[in-house]
């Protein structure tokens, strides 16, 4: 049986070290939960140093503006360097996954044409901001930034020239889902005309450009008689944000995301329901989500995605940041471009898939085992800071046999045993035998460790 911490660290962060694995022993399910659902008061200094070799990661389109040429591609390169070196050195783990969840359920393709000097700005002050907030003030922030109206075309939107392409992902993808009908997206495209871009290249509302006249949209009905029609825009937000369907959709969403393939019905059901008596806060609905019966019964039923593997490798062999400089999150964030799962690249606005069949192939699990091994081997990236004796700083005395040598490596890098078989099959490429004496291991060490990071087991989450 799997150790429920050792689930729920799995689930709710980018994979456990061994340092997170005790103090989460130490504090409890409850207690670790109300430490991470309260970011701020969790120092990040590590992290922190690191973020600040990326300024342009979370900067201001002013800022990307005044510091590359127009239409460079280094702000996007230094965000998806940023959500690597998050995910792999962060405390604050349990908002950095649900940061992950909300930037691509609120998906901007980075890089993507038009959105080169608002995309940074767009992951601080829509997703990160609001990330532990709620729902409805994320939606109508997203839908007056700068990035989204351009990435779905709705700053080129007029009462003469409706565009319906957000108006549809506004319902389809970020909200209600499947509901709507083509009246309603015609009718969304008039009553959002207005918000688009300025010259200045920020969120402006432009009256003049708004369509007039009674909209009925998803029960939502507005008499829309104004130019001036921000505010019954702003409105039909905050109805799509409290609509039923949004609330099942979302916690569809996060079950699929840290419960299962299979989103549970039961569980669906009750997290739409704290989702609503709560305003669309989504603090509660993690908490209810992490703490349900559900929850705890998943274990087995997520497999990790190529960048999930690649930072809980990171994280469980204790590899560090290189001590100046980016080049090794430069290795890191290329290896997942070849992977296909680089942190914002997916070029469609539903954002990457979250389930097992999307990311299982030979080709696929081939990246992952030379990862692994490079990893462990310390040949790429070179500029991470390792151990000086990886195979020591996982297990400290070494044992009797090569298959006590297995067991504890399964144990530190994956929380529990091997099946028999699995230790078998990982001994038979160093050709010993579990219960072959252990004297010492040489230059079979990394060989050994990435084995075990190759086994089922670890592609779990």
């Amino acid at each position: 049986m799997t150790d429920p911490i050792v689930h729920l660290l799995r689930r709710a962060t980018f994979g456990f070290t061994a340092k997170s694995l005790a103090e989460a022993r130490k504090l409890g399910v409850t207690a670790w939960l109300d430490r991470q659902l309260n970011p701020a008061a969790i120092a990040d200094q590590a992290c922190d140093e690191v973020l600040r070799r990326l300024p342009l990661a979370g900067a201001s389109a002013a800022t990307v503006r005044s510091s590359v040429a127009q239409h460079s591609y280094e702000a996007f390169g230094q965000l998806g360097r940023a959500a690597v070196a998050r995910a792999a050195w962060s405390e604050r783990q349990l908002f950095e996954s649900a940061v992950m969840f909300w930037s691509n359920h609120l998906h901007v393709t980075a890089p993507s044409s038009g959105v080169w000097d608002t995309r940074a700005d767009y992951d601080a002050q829509v997703i990160r901001k609001h990330a532990f907030g709620k729902y409805a003030d994320m939606l109508k922030a997203s839908a007056r930034h700068p990035a989204m109206l351009t990435y779905l075309d709705q700053r080129s939107s007029t009462k003469a020239h409706p565009n319906e392409n957000y108006a549809r992902e506004l319902m389809e993808l970020h909200t209600v889902g499947l509901e709507y009908s083509e009246a309603d997206v015609k009718a969304a495209a008039r009553l959002l005309t207005g918000m688009t871009v300025g010259k200045s290249g920020a969120y402006v509302y432009d009256a003049s450009a708004h369509a007039t006249g009674p909209v009925r949209i998803l029960g939502f009905d507005h008499a829309n008689a104004k130019a001036d029609g921000e505010t019954a825009a702003l409105a039909f937000l905050d109805h799509l944000a409290r609509h039923r369907a949004t609330a099942e959709r979302i916690a569809t969403k996060l079950c699929v995301r840290f419960v299962a393939d299979e989103a549970p019905a039961s569980l669906v059901t009750r997290l739409a329901d704290v989702y609503l008596a709560n305003d669309t806060a989504i603090v509660p609905v993690l908490r209810a989500l992490f703490t349900s019966a559900e929850f705890a019964a998943s274990a087995g039923r997520k497999t990790r995605t190529p960048f999930e593997d690649m930072i809980a490798t990171i994280r469980a062999l204790g590899l560090q940041p290189s001590s100046s400089g980016v080049k090794d999150l430069d290795a890191l964030y290329n290896a997942m471009v070849d992977a296909g799962n680089a942190p914002f690249r997916w070029a469609a606005p539903n954002g990457y898939p979250d389930v097992t069949a999307a990311w299982q192939s030979p080709a696929a699990f081939v990246l992952r085992c030379n990862l692994h091994l490079n990893l462990a081997a310390g040949w790429y990236p070179k500029q991470l800071t390792r151990p000086a004796d990886l195979l020591k700083s996982l297990v400290p005395a070494l044992p009797a046999t090569y298959g006590a040598l297995v067991d504890a490596l399964a144990i530190r890098l994956i929380g529990e045993k091997l099946p028999a078989a699995h230790t078998a099959a990982v001994l038979s490429v160093v050709s010993k035998l579990p219960n072959t004496v252990l004297k010492s291991v040489g230059g079979d060490a990394p060989y050994l460790i990435a084995l075990v990071l190759d086994s089922p087991s670890f592609q779990l989450r």
